[in-house]
């Protein structure tokens, strides 16, 4: 069976009202962009921030990147008109900040039905207060559009009181709670925000250890830091060796009828079947996107 995986690799947030950071995003290699109308816009140019994002997503230029806008909540005096502008621009999908129950998700999907959005268009999902992460099955299981949950660290570390320190282990509960719901429900997930744009080495070691948990991808602040953030979250070309190979011994055994499966000395199951087509399916979307 083929796999498809649509690469989240790198995934950068781009300020909603600066109309040059728009512009500029076109030549960055993130595998998708959010442009922010939330945390990087000041109240009153909300606006303005909000008529430059979707002229910018509806006029394209943006090759084949993910195209997200992060909208202000509908607790919010902006969160409304946000989100029928941005259903009527029709990006890739509408993120959303401070998801705390599964009847919010249901009122947002309400909301963009309403707004017309496409039926293409995903909902993604901040996870970063307490209560939302205490109710992150839930919140997996209230809809369909629901497609990535991405990790807010900066907020679960306001909220908690936990420091952000190399290894992250005061916030090691939260992210795992995350990651073991979005993956019952089939929902991709990605990794918080890196501060410290001049440490690249902390930047390195935390997009290892994301990999390592199991995300998808991490979300980014700075240009900088996309391109090793792709490096650590693309298979190496040793792995996708050693995934052809098993993907080729599997299919020939499975020929000649055999019961057991040893590829360079290693029992194969169905599991690593799956894990290789899956990196070997990244690695070819991750060429598509690249030539695009």
């Amino acid at each position: 069976m083929a796999v498809s995986v649509r690469p989240r690799r790198s995934v950068l947030y781009m300020p909603g009202s600066n109309a040059r950071a728009l512009e500029k995003a076109k030549t960055i290699a993130a595998d998708a962009l959010i442009l922010d109308l939330e945390d990087a816009v000041s109240p009153d140019a909300k606006a303005t921030a909000r008529e430059q994002v979707c002229n910018a997503v509806t006029e394209g230029g943006y090759g084949k990147r993910e195209m997200i806008i992060r909208v202000n909540g509908l607790d919010t005096d902006w969160g409304a008109d946000d989100i029928a502008a941005v259903c009527k621009a029709g990006p890739d999908a509408m993120l959303v900040p401070k998801i705390n129950d599964a009847d919010t998700v249901k009122k947002l999907v309400k909301a963009m039905d309403d707004a017309g959005a496409p039926k293409s268009m995903a909902l993604w999902c901040m996870m970063e207060t307490p209560i939302g992460i205490l109710n992150a099955k839930e919140i997996a299981a209230a809809s369909d559009r629901v497609a990535v949950w991405v990790m807010g660290t900066n907020d679960i570390a306001k909220d908690t009181g936990a420091q952000h320190t190399p290894m992250r282990l005061p916030m090691i509960t939260a992210l795992g709670l995350c990651m073991l719901a979005a993956r019952a429900y089939g929902i991709q997930i990605l990794d918080g925000v890196y501060n410290d744009i001049k440490d690249d080495d902390g930047f390195r070691a935390t997009c290892e250890q994301g990999l390592e948990l199991g995300f998808d991808g991490k979300t980014l602040i700075h240009p900088s830091q996309v391109a090793p953030c792709n490096e650590v979250f693309s298979p190496t070309e040793a792995q996708l060796e050693a995934a052809a190979r098993i993907v080729a011994g599997f299919e020939e055994a499975q020929r000649e009828g055999k019961g057991v499966v040893t590829v360079d000395g290693r029992m194969i199951e169905n599991l690593h079947v799956e894990q290789a087509k899956k990196q070997l399916a990244l690695a070819e979307a991750v060429k598509e996107l690249s030539a695009a």
